[in-house]
């Protein structure tokens, strides 16, 4: 019954496959239940609230997902988003963290009639393959940055040197390179389950070796939601010197969301014959409701997360898959200290090779067409540059539109396009840099 529903034989699939797939996915972004609490800590919001509404929108977004839109993606709160409403709009701009989430529902009710009525799909249907691949590539560079950051190979320089190579007498990038490695050749040797056995791998040397903490207890008592459920002030959210935060919570969670779904769907081979990823409203309705239940539950910006590329790796590609996170999700309400004490060190290189596996469709980018290539690379480059997906997209989009017109192709302009270059020129002109 469930292999029909969710079309096992057609994406030749099967329940080990999705369980191995689903593992990984929620293994390589469980940090996001102590980060984003973390990062939102800094707004104001009680951390251990903060846990507990992470995990609710993430298991109810990728439980969604998988029930309805049956696609292999996991929904959580987005990491960028939760970081520009803790220092951007609560300690730069002196908002109430309230009223940001009442900007996040509202932004969340915007996506929900625009996906409704088929906008969304319709705009994501207008974009040129070309900048398609871009999203699946500049994904893949983002993550592999991410990755290398997160585990020290890559850390903080100068200004005028702005990145540096980590200390490689550290054991910590020591067990993370040996991750890599471990993951890589398992790859290459075909093993099912390469990453969850590099991600447990690391994880047990890392406490062995003193360097991850060995959890106290397995089970621990969910703290209390209410200091933050349904605290959002939507009334202060509704005022003009608010207008440039919804905008951008709007845009930067539109693109990334579009972005995202296409170009995890282009590597997973999900898209039809014309580019388009079938019944795209379904996943996107997914999306826009998990930002509404977000910001009611008491976080920020949800959205499909670029780590469901890994389960996408491991074989996953039905909504079995995102129903295997989802439960975990939920069971980590009460196993937060297991799920918790896997380091850096262990989720960081599965990032590094997904992120370089996400790459491959570049070899399909037309590089003898310098009107293609000049914009998907702006979208690229600046997709991991500016540690921003949202901004390189926009940029992209731009960047097509400019180019297109100025070398008499503006006939290649589709009116989708269009309305994507002007949401992104209003984002750079209203975003509170």
């Amino acid at each position: 019954m469930l292999k029909n529903y969710f079309r096992f034989e057609q994406y030749n699939t099967n329940y080990k496959q999705e369980i191995i797939a689903g593992f990984t996915t929620f293994l390589t972004m469980a940090y996001i239940i102590i980060v984003n609490p973390k990062i939102l800590e800094a707004a104001g919001i009680p951390f251990g609230p903060s846990m507990v509404a992470t995990i609710l929108s993430a298991f109810f977004g990728t439980f969604l997902m998988g029930v309805y839109a049956k696609r292999p993606f996991a929904i959580a709160p987005y990491m960028g988003e939760n970081a520009f409403i803790a220092y951007t709009v609560v300690k730069v701009l002196c908002y109430s963290w309230q009223t940001a989430l009442g900007a996040i529902f509202i932004s969340g009710v915007l996506f929900t009639i625009l996906t409704l009525t088929k906008v969304r799909g319709w705009l994501a249907n207008a974009i040129p393959e070309s900048l398609k691949i871009a999203f699946s590539v500049g994904i893949g560079f983002f993550l592999a940055f991410i990755g290398l950051n997160d585990t020290g190979i890559v850390t903080l320089g100068t200004p005028g040197a702005p990145v540096h190579v980590g200390n490689f007498h550290d054991i910590n990038i020591l067990l993370a390179m040996g991750g890599f490695l471990l993951i890589g050749i398992l790859m290459i040797k075909k093993i099912n389950g390469s990453i969850i056995i590099g991600i447990i791998a690391v994880t047990i040397v890392s406490m062995i070796t003193g360097n991850s903490p060995v959890p106290e207890s397995v089970i621990s008592t969910p703290p209390d939601l209410s200091p933050v459920f349904l605290k959002l002030d939507i009334p202060g959210a509704l005022t003009w010197g608010f207008f440039s935060v919804i905008l951008t919570v709007f845009v930067l969670d539109f693109v990334d969301t579009m972005g995202t779904l296409l170009g995890l769907s282009y590597k997973a081979k999900l898209l039809d014959e014309k580019g388009q990823l079938p019944e795209i409203e379904k996943p996107m309705l997914c999306d826009a409701l998990s930002t509404i239940a977000g910001a009611l539950f008491g976080t920020t910006t949800c959205g499909v997360f670029i780590e469901s590329a890994t389960g996408i790796e491991s074989g996953g590609r039905t909504g079995f898959t995102a129903i295997v996170t989802a439960v975990l999700f939920l069971s980590a309400l009460f196993f937060a200290p297991l799920f918790s004490v896997v380091p850096p060190s262990a989720y960081g290189p599965p990032l590094i090779i997904v992120g370089m596996l996400m790459m491959s469709p570049i070899k399909n980018l037309n590089f003898d067409d310098l009107t293609e290539v000049i914009p998907a690379f702006t979208m690229i480059a600046l997709m991991s540059f500016t540690y921003n997906l949202g901004i390189g997209m926009t940029a992209g989009f731009l960047t097509y539109i400019i180019v297109k017109t100025v070398t008499g192709k503006m006939n290649e302009i589709s009116g989708g396009m269009w309305v994507l270059g002007l949401f992104s020129l209003l984002l750079f002109v209203f975003y509170p840099y």
